[in-house]
């Protein structure tokens, strides 16, 4: 069943991410705010439709957090339920990616009119340079920010190198932090087609002040709260770290 209701799900999804990701585009020719609504559109389609097809919910912790300004969303990395999520539920943004995402069909497309971020993560400093002399533009715009600090997905119970970027870009632009954790990979593995019906337990923690603080100590910041939360929402996955 878990297999059928996945196929169901791809087969549904597929056509409505190649309207989506042709109408993003032709609606940023006119109007960035456009493409943006539209982007924000497709992720709570897709969102309501991993519901209906595979059954998978999410309950929300820490709502009361959501500051009314811009900030930089950092957020755990397990699969693409999170990154519906974040499109869904948060003011408009832009994502920093890896340029290679631009190359896809549809969604590359959609990414490249919401003005994504994308970077060469080998290029250390100047990728860096590049997050916070274009993030701080998107910031000036009153959009928010987000990234996934650990830069790629990671499995259930494992943790990734957090990269400095996103807090380069907030300490120099003074604007706060939102970290999320969230156990998405329980019902939506990294890559995997399989999805299992459940409910996904995401946390939205209190807002980590910036302004005049060092890049490291906010990213050591950042993933001791992001890291103890998965501990938190998961402890046997962890019990061997």
């Amino acid at each position: 069943m878990t297999t059928l209701r996945s196929l169901v799900f791809l087969l549904g999804s597929v056509p409505v991410t190649a309207v989506y990701g042709v109408l993003v585009p032709l609606a940023g020719l006119a109007s960035h705010r456009a493409a943006l609504w539209l982007a924000r559109a497709w992720a709570r389609v897709i969102l309501r439709w991993v519901e209906i097809s595979c059954g998978i919910r999410y309950e929300i912790e820490g709502a009361e957090h959501v500051p009314a300004g811009p900030a930089v969303i950092m957020a755990k990395h397990q699969s693409a339920w999170e990154t519906l999520f974040i499109e869904a539920m948060f003011p408009f943004q832009c994502w920093i990616v890896k340029k290679e995402l631009l190359w896809l069909p549809f969604v590359g497309w959609g990414l490249y009119a919401v003005r994504s971020i994308a970077i060469d993560r080998s290029s250390g400093v100047a990728a860096r340079e590049q997050i916070v002399a274009q993030g701080a533009r998107r910031l000036a715009d009153g959009l928010w920010v987000t990234i996934f600090p650990e830069g790629t997905r990671v499995a259930v119970g494992r943790r990734g190198r957090y990269g400095i970027g996103g807090a380069t870009l907030a300490t120099r632009t003074g604007t706060p932090i939102l970290p999320i954790a969230h156990n998405a990979g329980e019902c939506w593995g990294r890559y995997a087609f399989r999805k299992h019906a459940g409910t996904v337990r995401v946390v939205i923690g209190p807002v980590i002040e910036t302004a005049g603080r060092d890049a490291i100590e906010v990213t050591r910041e950042v993933e001791a709260w992001i890291e103890g939360q998965m501990r938190r929402l998961n402890p046997e996955r962890y019990a061997e770290a």
